[in-house]
C-alpha cells in the first residue's frame, strides 16, 4: 500500500533517530508544496536554511513534537513550543492533502488543551495559510523574514482552544 492510499496515520513521539527522515521530509515539502506561493529562489532560500539538521533537532527536542506514520514510515510532523507556538508543520509531499496535517493538528490541540494552554499560534507559511483557516485559526498580521537574502512572507495566526472537560471530550 503506498502512502497516499492509507487513510489515518498513527501518530507518536518524535524520536532522535526520526531526524534524518524528517530533514528530508521538510525539504521536500518546501520545494515541491510551496511552488505556487513562493518563486524558486525563494524555495531554494528557505530548503537551504531547512538543511541544518543540528537546528532542527534542537527544535523538535525543546518542544513537543508528533510524527506521523503511515505504513510504519515517518510521513509528517509538528512540533508546539512552549506557550502554544506551532514552529513546524510538514507532510511529505507523497500524503498531501491525505488528512496527515489535520491529524497532526488535531492532536497538537487536544495536548495543548490538556496542558492548560489557551491559544494556540503560528506563522503560516502562504502555502499553509488556507490550511489553518480551515482549521479556525485567525489571521493577527502579516510578518516578512530574511533568508539568504530572499523575503519571504507569512501570516501570524492564532486559535483559542476550547478547554476539555473529561478525556476525549471538550465543554460545549
Amino acid at each position: 500500500m503506498t502512502p497516499r492510499a492509507s487513510h489515518t496515520p498513527s501518530l507518536r513521539p518524535y524520536l532522535r533517530s526520526d531526524l534524518p527522515v524528517l530533514s528530508e521530509i521538510r525539504y521536500a515539502a518546501i520545494e515541491e508544496l510551496t511552488a505556487g506561493d513562493y518563486d524558486e529562489d525563494q524555495r531554494q532560500a528557505w530548503a537551504s536554511a531547512a538543511e541544518d539538521e543540528e537546528a532542527l533537532a534542537e527544535s523538535l527536542e525543546k518542544g513537543l513534537t508528533i510524527v506521523a506514520l503511515v505504513g510504519g514510515r515517518p510521513v509528517g510532523f509538528i512540533a508546539m513550543q512552549q506557550g502554544g507556538f506551532i514552529d513546524q508543520l510538514y507532510v511529505d509531499p507523497v500524503v498531501a492533502r491525505t488528512g496527515v496535517a489535520s491529524a497532526l493538528c488535531d492532536a497538537i490541540e487536544r495536548l495543548a488543551a490538556s496542558r492548560g494552554i489557551e491559544r494556540l499560534s503560528v506563522d503560516a507559511s502562504d502555502t499553509a495559510k488556507p490550511f489553518f483557516e480551515k482549521r479556525g485559526f485567525d489571521a493577527q498580521y502579516r510578518n516578512t523574514v530574511t533568508i539568504e537574502g530572499q523575503w519571504l512572507g507569512n501570516t501570524r495566526m492564532t486559535k483559542t482552544l476550547a478547554p476539555l472537560s473529561a478525556p476525549g471530550g471538550r465543554l460545549q
